[in-house]
């Protein structure tokens, strides 16, 4: 009996070790270039973004946790791309960098996060490059604009990036409000907007910025605790695709 006991416990800890190493599951969305590649985006946490385009990795601000919920960066692929908007704990993590880091790996930042990492191409508003393999990459303004939030984030020191991916064109805004530059963005094919004040924008703004930009797909993103179920039902007469993914 004690023998049979005991074989049960063995089978429930392998069974329970067997859960503990399953791998992560992130939600995904299958989209393709102009050419045909395919493009396949993860909603990891918050504002972090893992993006697959033709056999690369590219990462957006990944951080290893935030409140309850954890990445582990080991588990997945490593980056050829990381995209660090700005140095704020929730999007500039240098343990998750180190982690996704690998031979050829290229880091682009702001100047603030290039210093902290020690390395990395700094590109600072309006710059643009073209990183190979179909990529090219433009930073645009992000910042706040209401009164008394100024202080989060500050005019002309984080980015936002434009990834033109074989002609797909991906807007991720970074932290910002609903700033004038964005009547000049234009073209996108999938935003990321960020909806969680006081540090970026309240859903109204979101509203507004989404109707200037006029992408396919939205993704609200940065979200936290701000209620955003209603946003699909907002903008559909716009003809945008919003998605809620869990970018709390």
């Amino acid at each position: 009996m004690n023998k049979a006991i005991a074989f049960i416990f063995a089978m429930l800890g392998v069974f329970s070790s067997a859960c503990s190493q399953a791998p992560q599951q992130f939600e995904v969305d299958n989209f393709k270039t102009k050419s045909g590649k395919k493009v396949n985006i993860y909603a990891l946490v918050h504002s972090s973004i893992r993006i697959q385009y033709d056999n690369m990795e590219l990462y957006i601000d990944p951080v290893r946790q935030l409140g309850s919920k954890t990445i582990d960066y080991t588990s997945i692929p490593q980056a050829d791309f990381i995209f660090v908007t700005h140095e704020h704990g929730d999007h500039y993590d240098k343990e998750a960098i180190k982690q996704l880091t690998k031979v050829g790996t290229r880091f682009i930042t702001n100047q603030r996060c290039a210093e902290m990492q020690g390395y990395g191409l700094k590109m600072k508003n309006g710059d643009k490059q073209d990183l190979d393999f179909g990529i090219k990459v433009d930073a645009v303004p992000a910042y706040n604009i209401t009164e008394g939030r100024t202080q989060f984030h500050p005019k002309d020191r984080d980015n936002g990036y434009i990834l033109d991916l074989d002609g797909l064109r991906i807007y991720i805004a970074g932290d910002t409000e609903d700033i004038p530059e964005m009547a000049g963005i234009q073209d996108i094919d999938i935003a990321f907007l960020p909806c969680n004040q006081p540090y970026t924008m309240t859903p109204e703004q979101l509203i507004k910025a989404a109707r200037i930009i006029k992408p396919k797909v939205l993704f609200p993103y940065h979200f936290g605790q701000t209620d955003v179920s209603t946003l699909p039902s907002s903008l559909k007469a716009d003809g945008i695709d919003v998605r809620i993914r869990h970018y709390e």
